[in-house]
C-alpha cells in the first residue's frame, strides 16, 4: 500500500489498531441509531402537534361531547388514538361511568374523572419523551468515547517511535490520523444528536404543557356538567 492509499480515510481506518476501530464501529453505530430516532420523532411530535390542533378545533366548535366521543370509537378499536384524545376519551369514559351508576357524588366523580386523566396523562407523557435520554446520552458520551479512542491511537503511535531510530513526520503521520478519525466520529455521532434533543425536549415540553392545558379545562367543563345535573 503506497503512502496516498495509506493516508486516505479507508486506508487510516483499515490500519488503525483493533480497539480503534472498535470505536469507530461503535460510534458508527450510535450515531446510525440516533438518526434513526431523530427522524422518527420527528415524524411523531409533528404527527402530535398536529393532532392537537384538529382535535381541539373540533372539542371548541361547540361539538355535543358525546358526538365527538362517538367520532373517536372506529380509531379507538385499531388503537390510533393518542395525544390529547387520548386525555379526552379516559376522562369522559371515567366521568360517563361514575354518573350512570348513580351512586357516586359529584365529587367522586370529578376525583375519579381527574384520576383516569392523569393515568392517560403519564402515557402520553412517555411516547411523547420515548428515546430522547438515548439521544442525550449519545450526545453527551460520543466525544469522549472518540477522545478515547483518539488517546489510544496517539499513545500507540508515540510506543511505535521508540522502535525507531529515526523519527521523521512521515511515520508519526498516519498513526495520528487515524486516532484523530475517532475523535472526528465522536462529534459526527454527538452534534446532530444534541441539536436533535434540545430541539424535540422544547416540543415535548410545548405537547405537554397543551395536554395539561386541555385537561384543567376538560375538568372545568365536567365540573360545572356534574353539579348542573
Amino acid at each position: 500500500m503506497n503512502a496516498g492509499e495509506q493516508l486516505s480515510l479507508w486506508g487510516l481506518i483499515q490500519n488503525a489498531s483493533l480497539l480503534v476501530q472498535l470505536v469507530m464501529l461503535l460510534l458508527l453505530l450510535a450515531s446510525v441509531i440516533s438518526w434513526v430516532m431523530i427522524i422518527q420523532r420527528g415524524l411523531y411530535l409533528t404527527r402530535a402537534k398536529k393532532a392537537l390542533s384538529n382535535f381541539e378545533r373540533r372539542f371548541w366548535s361547540g361539538a355535543d361531547l358525546n358526538q365527538l366521543f362517538r367520532e373517536g370509537n372506529a380509531r379507538a378499536e385499531k388503537g390510533k388514538v393518542d395525544g390529547v384524545e387520548s386525555l379526552f376519551r379516559a376522562g369522559f369514559t371515567e366521568f360517563t361511568r361514575l354518573r350512570q351508576q348513580g351512586r357516586s357524588s359529584p365529587e367522586a366523580v370529578m376525583e375519579g374523572t381527574e384520576r383516569a386523566m392523569r393515568v392517560a396523562m403519564s402515557r402520553e407523557q412517555e411516547k411523547v419523551e420515548m428515546n430522547l435520554p438515548f439521544l442525550a446520552s449519545v450526545g453527551s458520551v460520543s466525544p469522549y468515547i472518540g477522545l478515547f479512542g483518539t488517546v489510544w491511537g496517539i499513545m500507540n503511535s508515540f510506543r511505535s517511535l521508540a522502535t525507531m531510530h529515526q523519527a521523521t513526520i512521515a511515520t508519526v503521520a498516519p498513526g495520528i490520523s487515524e486516532a484523530l478519525i475517532a475523535t472526528a466520529m465522536g462529534l459526527f455521532a454527538a452534534i446532530p444528536a444534541v441539536m436533535a434533543y434540545n430541539r424535540y425536549s422544547a416540543k415535548a415540553e410545548w405537547l405537554l404543557s397543551s395536554y395539561e392545558t386541555f385537561a384543567e379545562e376538560f375538568s372545568s367543563i365536567l365540573h360545572r356538567k356534574v353539579h348542573s345535573s
